[in-house]
């Protein structure tokens, strides 16, 4: 088989994939048990991944936009900077490439493993709606979680720019803060909101979908061999998809 082909059918699988998964939406209150244990490996354990990330990158933010507002003779917008460069492009495009490397690729092995180990087939004839008990709460916390992680990464990258601008190269505290309040408003914490959430259906669409759907979309290899492809597969076609659909979004919103 070409490989446009099996892109295209690839595409068409994973477009089933997720129809069949949003029409057993109503079907998550039953699932509370599942969704918490989610959004617990989801959500909290991610956190210090996050905050660590975002305090790194708020620093190095804060250290190249000084070094050319110095330029310019603008370095008291390097609260405007930090702020605007976190809240409407960074944050949300960081953490979700965070999450599918750490939480994405998990639920792509886990469940491509499950495939070729047969479980979901059982699931399946014991007449266990797998969509119900596997891939929706999965979906579901990557979705309710990424927004929460989103905003902890501009929050704690925020204080990362100011302990580099104010603590660091000696800004004065109130002009970093007037700049950041002045720059920042409600526009671009929706823009980071809508990108959080679209983001997190991307990610959980395409990596939790390339895991359940392995015995369609491998390249034919078997066992963990094709287990360890198509993790990979998954992570790779996850973050292409996170940047186009970053720049569609950043077109429309702008």
């Amino acid at each position: 088989m070409s490989r446009p082909r099996a892109w295209l059918e690839m595409a068409g699988y994973l477009v089933i994939f997720l129809v069949q998964a949003i029409r057993t939406t109503p079907q998550l209150v039953r699932r509370s048990p599942q969704l918490a244990a989610e959004l617990r490996f989801v959500g909290t354990r991610s956190t210090l991944v996050i905050a660590i990330s975002g305090g790194f990158i708020g620093m190095v933010v804060a250290v190249q936009f000084y070094d050319t507002l110095v330029r310019f003779g603008s370095v008291g917008l390097l609260g405007s900077a930090v702020g605007l460069a976190l809240t409407r492009e960074l944050a949300p495009v960081v953490t979700a490439l965070m999450v599918i490397a750490r939480v994405g690729s998990s639920m792509a092995a886990e469940l491509g493993i499950m495939r070729a180990d047969h479980q979901i087939d059982a699931l399946e004839c014991m007449a266990i709606n797998p969509f119900q008990l596997l891939v929706l709460p999965k979906l579901a916390a990557i979705i309710i979680s990424l927004p929460i992680l989103v905003a902890m990464f501009i929050v704690v990258g925020t204080f990362g720019g100011y302990a580099v601008g104010v603590l660091g190269l000696g800004l004065p505290s109130g002009v970093y803060l007037e700049a950041l309040y002045s720059a920042v408003h409600t526009q671009d914490l929706l823009m980071a909101l809508v990108k959080a959430l679209t983001f997190g259906l991307v990610c959980g669409w395409i990596c939790i979908g390339k895991g359940f759907l392995i015995h369609r979309t491998a390249s034919g290899l078997q066992g963990s061999a094709g287990v360890s492809k198509n993790t990979t597969e998954a992570v790779v076609a996850a973050a292409v998809a996170t940047l186009f659909v970053d720049y569609v979004l950043t077109a429309a919103m702008i």
